[in-house]
């Protein structure tokens, strides 16, 4: 068993570490100000730049392994790459143009988008020239059962006619945000997989209304996860993505990369907030000694540092099936992951906070927006119960006579 990278895959992580650590991490302190000034939802000055540091650098779209749209690269490469951007999740992946939302969006135009479909969405989507979102939960169902969406997408016609209201579309409040890829039923009579279908929305077509944005915690993320009110929105027939009842598919193919690249970058997250909390414990005292000292301080130590690689190892296996028998193939893999990492993340960062006193729940240190990001992913593209239930079912079945 070998646990070495090859030489590709190191030059490709030697390349993203030296632009992370000459452009990316230097740049957070004029983000922060940006930010502040401008708001989540504008375009920022200081990542357009690094944007540009990047594809100068050959940085660009590395999330996608093909190497006529992308770079490439397989899960396996991309997943360390991915966790370096988890440093900070909320501007050094966009410089890569491999930002969530529209990495998962890409993936599925990729895969079911039509020749025509692919020139007017994804081209300029891999370009960075616009975002995207992905509008499948709704406030009305519940969404840990995809089946219970009751959005209405109607032929009429030449055309399709859309109504429902969504939330939790991310990406979709910013300045960028061109399209959503929208989920309903076109068949309320199929089974309950082949109910639903997938069409895309360019977000200034009459109907489609922003209702606000929905905050985490207090916290509103760049480009916002914004509530939408789909109201009689006309788009035409040739929007729509893959076949009609292929939207159910369509969602599993999208949510299955888009998993593992979360779990990625909350490793990254976990690593940021490991070091913070081993930095602090040397500096402050308490007691007469440094926080090291403390043995409750190097029990929390150990122990982050056990489950940082436990988690690593589990979601470097998941990418290797990915890469060798498909989505498809790692499905029950993928659950674990979707479980473990942000158990993982939020045991670290909730000790980092608890370490840092005061300061860990203050905006001095990062960790408190990156916990707020981390509790979301129990949530987020499947909640904990439900993932465990499938990995429970795969167990159960070789049991059974």
């Amino acid at each position: 068993m070998d646990f070495g990278f090859s030489g590709r895959e190191t030059e490709w992580q030697a390349k993203v570490s030296d632009f992370m650590e000459a452009s990316v991490k230097p740049a957070e302190e004029e983000w922060q100000r940006q930010r502040t000034e401008h708001g989540p939802y504008k375009t920022l000055p200081v990542v357009e730049e690094l944007k540009k540091d990047a594809r100068s650098r050959g940085l660009w779209n590395l999330f996608l392994p093909d190497d006529e749209w992308g770079a490439g690269l397989t899960v396996l490469e991309y997943a360390p790459i991915a966790e370096m951007t988890g440093w900070n999740p909320f501007y050094a992946p966009e410089t890569m143009n491999c930002s969530a939302p529209d990495t998962g969006n890409a993936e599925i135009l990729h895969m079911f988008a039509t020749d025509e479909q692919k020139e007017r969405y994804l081209a300029p989507l891999l370009e960075g020239e616009i975002r995207s979102c992905f509008s499948m939960t709704e406030p009305g169902s519940a969404s840990s059962d995809a089946t219970n969406i009751r959005a209405r997408i109607a032929r009429d016609g030449d055309d399709y006619v859309l109504d429902g209201r969504k939330w939790w579309s991310s990406g979709a409040m910013g300045d960028r945000a061109d399209f959503a890829i929208f989920m309903g039923v076109t068949n309320p009579d199929a089974d309950a997989y082949h109910r639903q279908s997938m069409i895309l929305v360019p977000l200034d077509t009459p109907g489609v209304n922003i209702v606000r944005d929905v905050p985490v915690f207090g916290f509103h993320d760049p480009g916002g996860h914004a509530e939408i009110d789909f109201d009689g929105v006309r788009v035409p027939a040739s929007n729509l993505l893959g076949e009609e009842g292929a939207g159910f598919a369509i969602a599993q193919a999208r949510l299955g990369p888009g998993r593992i690249h979360h779990c990625m970058r909350l490793i990254g997250m976990a690593e940021r907030a490991f070091d913070i909390m081993c930095e602090r414990a040397h500096r402050r005292q308490t007691f007469g000694q440094p926080l090291a000292g403390h043995g409750v301080i190097q029990d929390w130590i150990a122990e982050a540092r056990i489950r940082i690689e436990q988690a690593r190892l589990l979601v470097l296996k998941t990418a290797w099936l990915i890469d060798t028998v498909g989505v498809k193939g790692a499905r029950i893999e993928i659950s674990a992951i979707k479980v473990a990492v942000p158990q993982m993340a939020t045991w670290v960062l909730d000790r980092a906070i608890q370490l840092l006193g005061g300061a860990g729940v203050s905006p001095d240190f990062p960790v408190a927006e990156f916990y707020a990001a981390a509790r979301t992913l129990h949530l987020a593209d499947g909640p904990d119960e439900v993932h465990k239930r499938s990995v429970a079912r795969r167990e159960l079945r070789k049991y059974q006579t």
